[in-house]
């Protein structure tokens, strides 16, 4: 009986000893998913954020505006962390649905039930002129969180090129409006493609991106420039309200007041308005924006808006 009892009660501490060293491994393994859930859980959060922040950037501009920007310590990796405005612009070009289309009057139209329609496009004709009145612009563009598509000409980009790239370090996007800011209605096919070719060269070797709406000089392009617009991924625009700034001379007297006429009288849902670079039209923004808000309209951001496939 001595015998067997010794082994009867080495056996059992034989198998208590298996049962406590399984769990161990087990607890490890538990530890393991845990982090891994976590993960996939962060990973999801950020997308859908990413997905539904273009929604409201598609309406009125501003997402990328908040540029007061704080570094910041990354528990994770102990490095320094500094929002970067310059990503920031890029990532919610990339991201902005297409919540837009021109129709044939060039009006801005919602794609589908439940977008804003009270909206209106700013556009800046024949720069880039001067780095004052384009900071003093794009400075009123921030305060109203709104968005403008700067046509700019060939040989003006040539002759300042750190010009064209201001307007674009500041986030505000280019368009083409030809080389040499000629009539290109009559002009022959090779003539049209060198004139609107030339610029989306010059802007993609200054900027790093190709401009993806043209607006034709004098709002005569004809059906050559359409099809080379087209050809180059361009969206062909003119515009349905003219704030005739272009008309004002400089000893003109009440050109603010004369330019928030031309607007306001000709202002209905979709405008797509046209001005230009000139001082007397700097002097005019900030209460034309003011008053288009009073009257209920936001500012499309022009990244919302459809373009063709070149």
């Amino acid at each position: 009986m001595g015998t067997k009892t010794a082994a009867i009660l080495l056996t059992a501490c034989l198998l208590l000893s298996a049962c406590t060293a399984a769990k161990p491994e087990s607890a490890a393994t538990s530890n393991n998913q845990t982090p891994a859930t976590s993960e996939t859980s962060d990973n999801t959060d950020k997308g859908q954020g990413a997905a539904s922040s273009p929604t409201n950037s598609s309406v009125q501009a501003g997402s990328n505006h908040g540029n007061n920007s704080t570094a910041q310590t990354s528990p994770q990796t102990g490095k320094t962390v500094a929002d970067s405005n310059e990503a920031t612009n890029a990532t919610a070009t990339a991201n902005v649905n297409k919540t837009y289309h021109l129709d044939k009057a060039y009006n801005v139209i919602p794609n589908q039930q439940g977008a804003e329609k009270r909206v209106v496009l700013l556009t800046f004709d024949d720069g880039p002129k001067e780095a004052v009145m384009i900071n003093k612009i794009i400075d009123i563009l921030d305060k109203h969180k709104a968005k403008a598509i700067f046509f700019v000409n060939g040989y003006r980009v040539k002759e300042h090129p750190e010009l064209l790239k201001l307007i674009h370090d500041r986030g505000q996007p280019i368009g083409n409006h030809s080389w040499d800011h000629i009539v290109l209605k009559n002009k022959s096919e090779a003539e049209v493609k060198k004139q609107i070719e030339s610029v989306q060269k010059i802007v993609k070797d200054t900027t790093g991106q190709t401009p993806v709406f043209f607006r034709p000089p004098h709002g005569a392009g004809g059906d050559v420039s359409r099809k080379v617009a087209k050809e180059n991924g361009l969206l062909y625009m003119t515009w349905s309200v003219g704030s005739l700034d272009w008309t004002m001379k400089k000893s003109q007297p009440n050109k603010t007041d004369a330019l928030l006429k031309n607007v306001t009288e000709q202002l209905h849902p979709g405008s797509n308005i046209l001005m230009h670079e000139l001082p007397w039209t700097v002097e005019a923004l900030d209460s034309l924006l003011t008053r288009l808000e009073q009257k209920g309209y936001q500012f499309v951001d022009p990244q919302s808006i459809e373009v063709p496939a070149s």
